[in-house]
């Protein structure tokens, strides 16, 4: 009796997931070509994908998820299959697949993120609404500390110079970070707010001041301060690294340190590597005014891409530091179990005083040498995997070409013959 409801129960559970995903999948809107003549009436999040591409059909469920999360906003969320709507493909100069795009009137966004569902989710809702966002409510700041783990936030009236820098670059990072403006009265504790107007970004639950205030007599630099500032600060202290935000982390133009450590399917990091990852993270949080200024930290679980930039491989757990500037990075000389908090610091002096040894950089030499260690990784990854398969796909193409270039040799050996009888033939026919 207890097998047969523990059965039915399972069974209605399947059930219930099954209705549940069929749900949410048709939430997304499929779009043809007349969404070209729609497109610029409200707003969209759309999808560009083909069939046959193997990340875009990951991307389904999750897409599905998007759909559903964003169902009670006057968010739309569409996808187009490209291989039929190829209008659409030209329209929007789509180069790659799949392609996320929010569209809200004449503005286009490209998503460059990590393809989650809150990370695509919080993408939409920062576009959705003005570049910053009033807060007119005390208790409004519980709901948005407990929903947004990172946000800036300007204290006080809608004026003056400090204002007009804010609104302004909020413009152009809204696509990367949560903006919001409110009153001291409403702030109330929430900010430590002493003076107005007052900057703070928000993270770790803990409030970051800006203080370039000093700055606003010469707006062009005061304009270059706060958009540094904000684009260093719109990162956590000690953000997990992928291929979806490393490219954004390079934009800080900080040095880039990051704790190589590996993760199992479940993103699970095992208790050794996690201990490592943890005493890196411990420099940074302990150090930040002397280290957040010159340095970005983080931990990353895709050795492939380290191995990449290295052009080595890395062993498990490591630490490299990557000049965002130049493509230079560091590895201490010292093996990963001898490191402690302390020799990682006196090897972050050695770098910013620009002692210690540095490795690769943009020269052309070192780009030939890096295409070549992914070509050969590339390979060697896909032998391991399926030898037979790595044989068909490049052994054929090998096989053909060797017959072609035979053939083709051998039909000038062969007309060179030819062309050696004749002529002596010839001869003997002039002697006699």
């Amino acid at each position: 009796m207890v097998s047969l409801t523990r059965v039915c129960f399972v069974a209605l559970l399947y059930v219930f997931s099954a209705f549940l995903t069929h749900t949410a999948a048709s939430r997304v809107i499929e779009l043809s070509d007349r969404f070209l003549d729609i497109r610029k009436d409200g707003q969209w999040l759309v999808m560009m994908y083909v069939p046959w591409c193997a990340h875009c059909k990951r991307l389904e469920p999750i897409w599905a998820h998007v759909a559903q999360n964003l169902h009670a906003t006057s968010i739309r969320v569409g996808r187009v299959d490209c291989t039929r709507f190829t209008s659409i493909v030209h329209a929007f100069k789509v180069k790659g697949f799949p392609t996320i795009l929010f569209l809200k009137g004449e503005q286009e966004f490209m998503y460059h993120g990590d393809r989650t569902r809150d990370e695509i989710v919080k993408f939409a809702l920062r576009l959705s609404g003005p570049p910053v966002q009033e807060i007119t409510k005390t208790q409004s700041f519980d709901t948005i500390k407990r929903e947004r783990d990172l946000y800036f936030l300007y204290v006080g009236d809608r004026s003056g110079v400090l204002w007009e820098l804010y609104h302004k670059t909020a413009n152009i990072f809204q696509a990367h970070a949560f903006f919001y403006q409110s009153h001291p009265n409403v702030v109330n504790k929430h900010a430590p707010v002493k003076n107005v107007p007052a900057l703070f970004v928000y993270k770790e639950s803990s409030h970051y001041n800006f203080t370039g205030h000093d700055q606003m007599i010469d707006v062009k630099r005061a304009n270059e301060t706060l958009y540094k500032w904000v684009n260093a600060e719109r990162f956590p202290t000690f953000p997990k690294v992928t291929r979806g935000n490393i490219n954004q982390l390079f934009l800080t133009n900080k040095n880039l340190v990051l704790a190589v450590v590996e993760e199992n399917q479940l993103e699970e990091v095992a208790p050794d590597m996690l201990e490592f990852k943890d005493m890196v993270e411990s420099v940074i949080k302990s150090k930040r005014d002397k280290y957040h200024d010159h340095f970005q930290f983080g931990w990353i679980a895709n050795s492939d891409l380290v191995n990449s930039i290295a052009m080595m491989v890395l062993p498990l757990p490591s630490l490299i530091v990557i000049n965002t500037t130049t493509n230079h990075h560091h590895i201490p000389e010292d093996e990963t179990g001898k490191l402690t908090p302390y020799m990682i610091e006196l090897f972050l002096e050695q770098i910013r005083d620009e002692s210690a040894p540095r490795y690769g950089g943009n020269g052309w030499l070192v780009r030939i040498y890096r295409s070549w260690f992914e070509l050969k990784t590339t390979l060697t990854a896909m032998w391991k995997g399926n030898p037979t398969l790595t044989v068909l796909l490049f052994g054929l193409p090998a096989g053909f070409l060797s017959l072609i270039c035979y053939g083709t040799c051998c039909q000038d050996i062969m007309d060179a013959d030819d062309e050696e009888d004749e002529n002596s033939g010839s001869s003997h026919m002039k002697k006699d």
